[in-house]
């Protein structure tokens, strides 16, 4: 039964893709939605993406420092670690699971929503295709904009591991920069955004498809929010695994 019901969803999801990712009736709507999805999902996550990213960096380091304790290790090795956890996954695998609590819930109670007070029957009606019209600028937004949160939360994640190598002094300032600069590949950037790519077009597709398909009254619209958190979650950290293989 199990097995069915999976089968049956994805047909359902990739069905509603199809639906998606058609030619918008009106490019200067779908200009408009695209830049008001961008402030909404993206602009609004900037804040606590670069929050949450300052206090992890901060935190490597500390965590670093105490574990190598006095092991004769060159201590540029904290700051190449450092560097290595935010660059490879922290900012684009665990940076999109806090993205599909914050933006995924969004989304799916948005639509959600206007599922339960007929607003997309309202356009269905009226001809115009609701899954592009809604869910195409969600989608779009958050997956363009995807590279430029990436690079903030890996900035700012740098940035508050050198804060407490200056304000500590362990390591030394000197040393933790050469850390930063050590067997530095600019592939591993390139590499994180393109996880995000893929990792953002998750948590936008599930989210829209959990919230399109609610059927009921308020308590279905937040039990669909959890369900796009729990699904999109599981999904980034098994594709995780995969896109690394594959990437590096």
């Amino acid at each position: 039964m199990f097995i069915a019901s999976a089968i049956q969803t994805l047909g359902r999801y990739i069905l509603l893709m199809r639906r998606v990712f058609s030619k918008p009736d009106n490019w200067t709507m779908f200009g408009r939605q695209f830049v008001s999805e961008a402030q909404k999902l993206v602009i609004d996550s900037i804040g606590i993406v670069c929050l949450i990213s300052v206090f992890i960096g901060a935190v490597c380091v500390l965590q670093i420092v105490l574990n190598m304790g006095d092991a004769i290790l060159p201590r540029y090795i904290i700051g190449f670690t450092t560097r290595e956890i935010m660059m490879l996954e922290f900012s684009s695998a665990v940076m999109s699971l806090i993205l599909a609590g914050k933006v995924g819930s969004n989304i799916s109670s948005e639509i959600g929503t206007m599922r339960i007070t007929e607003q997309i029957d309202a356009l269905e009606i009226m001809g115009v295709n609701s899954a592009n019209y809604i869910i195409l600028p969600k989608i779009a937004a958050l997956v363009v904009f995807m590279p430029i949160l990436i690079v903030l939360s890996i900035s700012t994640g740098l940035l508050g591991a050198s804060l407490v190598s200056w304000i500590t002094g362990e390591p030394a300032p000197d040393d933790f920069i050469d850390g930063l600069q050590t067997f530095f590949d600019p592939y591993h950037i390139y590499y994180s955004i393109e996880k995000g790519w893929f990792f953002a077009f998750l948590i936008a597709s599930i989210a829209s498809y959990c919230g399109y398909n609610v059927h009921g009254g308020a308590l279905e619209v937040g039990k669909a929010s959890t369900q796009a958190v729990v699904t999109s979650s599981v999904l980034i950290l098994m594709a995780d695994i995969v896109l690394t293989q594959l990437l590096l």
